[in-house]
């Protein structure tokens, strides 16, 4: 087999679990451009707090679930943990569905987020695929998140003025079935654990796995990322609406910033990747994100400067999406990656929250330039404390994931 190509099965693995991750995140996007704009049907009020607890409530339960799943899948396969978070998904989306109040919806999105499955899907994906090819698979995955956000920008508007809030709550739930079959009818078989392989990882090992350095570094930069997404959109899409584009269009605004952000994304994934300069394009692109943020801090409520500016948001966010959960799986110790991921994911889906929470509260009691300018120092905290990241050389991974090991049998 030429291993400078991804084989046939590699290919297939790839493209069908980021169809699955894609109609996932489909389903949890379709709301953030329509949620906070809906605030005061459902608040009584415009409450941007509530607004944000109901957009980050969905990772406070996901925060929880996403180590037991990860662990679980470790020991009784990835393909049933993700049968079981689909369908914790499709529920939660079912009883948001049926809300006439934001209490309701805060806990619709909250049994959403118990259907923790992102880290057993970038696992098995990890699985299925070899270490030379992994960044590629990751960045399949992170470009169909990308388009999944990109598709999400334009159809929710639409389909908000067709079926209103609660019948994008229950076409979200309808994905998740679909994300179920793709799962059976199109993601290989994976492979069998090896007779000699090492013991799923404990929970008496996670403080040795979690306090890696390297680890830690990449787990502090999906929290900044994922609290930038989030808090940005609690106010992005009404900063479009006070600059006079109604909600129905703003469809035109995302879907042109989104496809340009994608003509810059893949060529930094692929020089990363190919050329193994993964240090050099995280701290360029972290950069980037801080500077956009101040930005857009600064940047007045008009329609062309808002967009030049999320060009490079989604450059940096989309970029991110790939790399990170690449080098995550190529650090950890081969029988501890679906836990050392949902570590990850754990964080991620921290950040949701936090995200939410902060967003909804600065903007309240603040504005919008109080969000961005928070955002903004997270992301210089993550650019200080990446600027200390080892290199990734091929000659090193085995090494780290051995050292994870006796690191963690010593524990």
């Amino acid at each position: 087999m030429n291993s400078a190509r991804m084989s046939p099965e590699e290919r297939r693995a790839g493209a069908a679990l980021a169809s699955l991750f894609g109609l996932r995140m489909l389903g949890l996007f379709l709301i953030l451009p329509v949620l906070s704009v809906d605030a005061h049907k459902l608040t009584g009020g415009g409450n941007l707090t509530l607004v944000g607890l109901a957009l980050g409530a969905y990772g406070l339960t996901q925060a929880f679930f996403q180590i037991p799943f990860g662990m679980a899948s470790d020991r009784l396969g990835r393909k049933p943990m993700i049968v079981i978070g689909l369908l914790l998904f499709a529920a939660g989306s079912f009883l948001a569905g049926s809300a006439h109040s934001i209490v309701v919806v805060i806990l619709g999105r909250a049994l959403q987020g118990a259907g923790a499955v992102s880290s057993v899907v970038v696992a098995l994906t990890a699985d299925l695929t070899r270490e030379q090819h992994r960044t590629k698979a990751m960045a399949m995955i992170g470009s169909t998140i990308g388009f999944a956000f990109a598709l999400s920008l334009v159809v929710a508007p639409l389909l908000y003025s067709w079926v209103g809030l609660s019948g994008i709550f229950y076409a979200t739930g309808l994905l998740s079935f679909l994300a179920i079959w793709v799962l059976f009818a199109a993601v290989p078989k994976a492979p069998a654990r090896p007779a000699h392989a090492e013991a799923p990882v404990r929970a008496r090992d996670l403080p040795s796995l979690i306090g890696r350095p390297e680890l830690l570094r990449l787990n502090l930069g999906i929290f900044v990322l994922h609290v930038s997404q989030m808090a940005m959109f609690v106010v992005v899409p009404p900063l479009l609406v006070h600059a006079g584009l109604a909600l129905s269009s703003h469809w035109k605004f995302y879907l042109p910033v989104v496809l340009v952000s994608f003509v810059f994304m893949v060529p930094a994934v692929f020089y990363a990747d190919r050329r193994n300069h993964h240090k050099t394009v995280l701290l360029a692109t972290v950069a980037l994100l801080a500077i956009v943020e101040a930005g857009l801090a600064l940047a007045p409520d008009r329609i062309m400067p808002l967009a030049g500016l999320m060009v490079a948001f989604f450059v940096a966010f989309n970029v991110l999406e790939a790399l990170l959960p690449s080098l995550v799986s190529r650090i950890a110790p081969a029988h501890a990656r679906g836990t050392a991921i949902a570590v990850y994911n754990t964080t991620q889906t921290l950040g949701l929250f936090v995200g939410g929470l902060l967003g909804g509260w600065l903007a309240r009691y603040h504005g919008s330039a109080a969000v961005f300018s928070a955002c903004a120092a997270l992301a210089v905290v993550w650019l200080l404390g990446a600027a200390g990241m080892r290199p990734l050389a091929p000659k090193r991974v085995n090494e780290l994931a051995k050292s994870d090991v006796s690191h963690a049998g010593g524990s």
